[in-house]
């Protein structure tokens, strides 16, 4: 078995939450951290164990021993620091979305590629085990033919104008925030692109986006999503077949899903996992580089790319 070194940029709470889950994940090692402060540094690797911990980020790609970086800092850095690690040698696993335009999504996996390193977006949704669950249902053909889908995805989140969320010099909004979520839980059961959009928004006083409906088309099937700083949406994803419809609560953190024809519930699934679920893509990431992968199969560089596009075309209908 091959011994992982993972290198964590950004001290926050979602590598927080990240390196919480790295011990179920056999092949990886807390390696090193890095932070603007050395003192953030200090704290971090001593509360999750990490042997290093560096003040700014190129110290952290220019050590030997780190293996792959994961990118967990707000959307707008992702792109340089990205840049950076592939330069510096190092796999990448970036938090999405992995940059906030198609052209910087490009631009990162033509590098990542020429360079022949991994570069996956962090959808840790896609490996959850009941979200695979479901997906299996309907490639059974459990709820026949798929006809509507349905996502949300929002908590409120008190404005602060300075706030990361709300910052658009820190590309705040809900859309780039909550908004991937149903647009990735969307394509990974529809897989094809959604066309015909409609986009209902709310734009706060710093010109950002703190509610969003979006309703589309994708062939036959009808998308409706929704992302929100406002409220506390039902979070659940519903696939809505001819023949009966299977729910994901919290979908984005699933932990179980039910299969329902008409009013009657016939299958069900709870998944009785120890951890948040994070390791799941950090086993992902591990596997690849162990047989020389550059891409998952799972969240390919062209789901990146459509992600990036669709966010595009939603931005530009706010």
């Amino acid at each position: 078995m091959t011994r992982i070194n993972w290198g964590i940029v950004s001290t926050g709470r979602i590598a927080a939450l990240f390196c919480q889950d790295l011990v179920f994940s056999a092949n990886s090692h807390l390696y090193a951290v890095a932070a603007r402060q050395q003192t953030d540094a200090d704290a971090f690797a001593k509360q999750y164990g990490a042997e290093k911990a560096y003040q700014g980020y190129q110290a952290l790609f220019d050590d030997p021993d780190v293996d792959i970086v994961y990118v967990a800092t707000p959307h707008n850095f992702h792109f340089q620091q990205v840049y950076d690690a592939l330069m510096a040698g190092k796999h990448v696993l970036c938090e999405k979305p992995m940059t906030v335009s198609v052209e910087e999504c490009n631009i990162l996996v033509t590098l990542a590629k020429d360079k022949g390193l991994l570069l996956m977006e962090a959808l840790w949704t896609y490996f959850l085990p009941a979200i695979k669950q479901a997906k299996k249902w309907l490639d059974e053909g459990r709820i026949g033919q798929l006809k509507h889908v349905k996502v949300d995805f929002g908590y409120p989140i008190p404005f602060t104008p300075d706030g990361r969320e709300y910052n658009p010099q820190l590309a705040g909004g809900c859309l780039l925030d909550m908004g991937i979520y149903p647009l990735a839980i969307a394509d990974y059961f529809i897989k094809a692109d959604i066309d015909n959009l409609y986009v209902q928004a709310h734009v706060c006083e710093t010109g950002v986006e703190d509610d969003v409906i979006i309703i589309g088309k994708s062939g036959d099937i009808a998308v409706s999503l929704a992302s929100s700083f406002q409220c506390r949406l039902s979070n659940n994803a519903y696939l809505i077949g001819d023949k009966g419809y299977i729910v994901i609560p919290d979908a984005f953190r699933a932990s179980e899903c039910s299969l329902y024809h008409l009013d009657e519930l016939v299958d069900s699934f709870i998944d009785s996992r120890a951890s948040l679920g994070y390791h799941f893509e950090a086993d992902e990431a591990c596997r690849l580089i162990e047989q020389g992968d550059l891409e998952s199969r799972v969240v390919t560089h062209q789901h990146s790319l459509l992600f990036q596009s669709q966010l595009a075309r939603i931005k530009a209908l706010i």
